[in-house]
């Protein structure tokens, strides 16, 4: 998928492809970023996500996972520092309207790192949403932002963090292996890879927190058409390694082929996927 992914991508090598951001980031939040929504529920009701409830949501993207928290009570903070299309399409989405309309609940966001809001009362909650295990230092990436939180968070203070599941179970591990392909020298950085099993357990570990409880969740991305499925796909980031190695044009290409096989007779597009998620606790 966070968001992840478009956030938290290392410098690509090569010249860097020409994005419109905005419109990247409204394809995210209009068409990829639903397809999580069945993990963002499940985690909050495993958690019991209520009126009681302060959640700081890190790599917060456009907030949809924040709104279904609001929308259960919780006060809530996002965080995201890499894309602002996105965070200004949260701010639409959670922040008070002119004319005092709001999504409900209590709700903030920030532009830079979670430590700058020291101030405040300790959260409840932490969430890191955006599933690793696509793209290599992933789960590197994914420590150094968890260490930002954990000295200031109480003890015990849950922390959930998201990967993808077994590529045998995500229909998606094919389409994003033709997008590793092209990346793959000689033709660029190979940024891509398989999800491992222990990667949400070697991210937290090294963050300093301590395993209880994970689960799965089904997935499944589901588009309306072939241009909608790339345009959702690509909002996620991770075909920019092969966008920067072989061109848009050619990315396009092999990634309408790539889908081909989850086409249905009426045109949608399917992919089943598992998504897995981590419950961390700082000790």
């Amino acid at each position: 998928m966070t968001s992840t992914l478009v956030r938290q991508h290392p410098p690509l090598a090569g010249p860097a492809p020409r994005v419109d951001l905005g419109a990247r980031a409204r394809d995210w939040s209009e068409i990829q970023e639903r397809m999580l929504v069945p993990l963002y529920e499940a985690v909050y009701e495993r958690l019991e996500v209520g009126p009681a409830t302060r959640l700081l949501g890190l790599g917060c993207g456009s907030g949809l996972a924040l709104l279904v928290a609001v929308s259960r009570g919780a006060a809530v903070t996002g965080v995201e520092t890499s894309s602002p299309e996105r965070l200004a399409l949260a701010r639409e989405r959670l922040l008070p309207k002119p004319w005092g309309a709001r999504a409900g609940g209590d709700a903030r966001l920030l532009d830079g790192p979670p430590e700058a809001d020291a101030g405040a009362a300790p959260y409840g909650l932490v969430t890191a949403f955006e599933p690793i295990g696509c793209l290599a230092g992933d789960t590197e990436r994914l420590t150094e932002t968890l260490r930002a939180v954990v000295p200031p968070a109480r003890r015990g203070t849950p922390v959930v963090v998201a990967g993808w599941g077994p590529p045998e179970r995500c229909a998606t591990a094919s389409v994003l292996r033709a997008a590793g392909k092209l990346a793959d020298p000689p033709h660029g950085t190979g940024e891509w890879r398989p999800a491992r099993r222990d990667d949400l357990e070697e991210a937290t570990a090294r963050a300093g927190l301590r395993p209880d409880g994970s689960g799965r969740v089904a997935c499944p991305f589901g588009y309306a058409d072939l241009t909608s499925a790339r345009r959702g796909l690509l909002s996620t980031g991770l075909f920019d390694p092969a966008v920067a190695a072989t061109g848009q044009e050619r990315v396009d290409k092999e990634l309408t082929e790539a889908l081909h096989p989850y086409r249905r007779p009426d045109g949608t597009v399917w992919m089943p996927n598992v998504f897995r998620y981590l419950i961390a606790r700082v000790p």
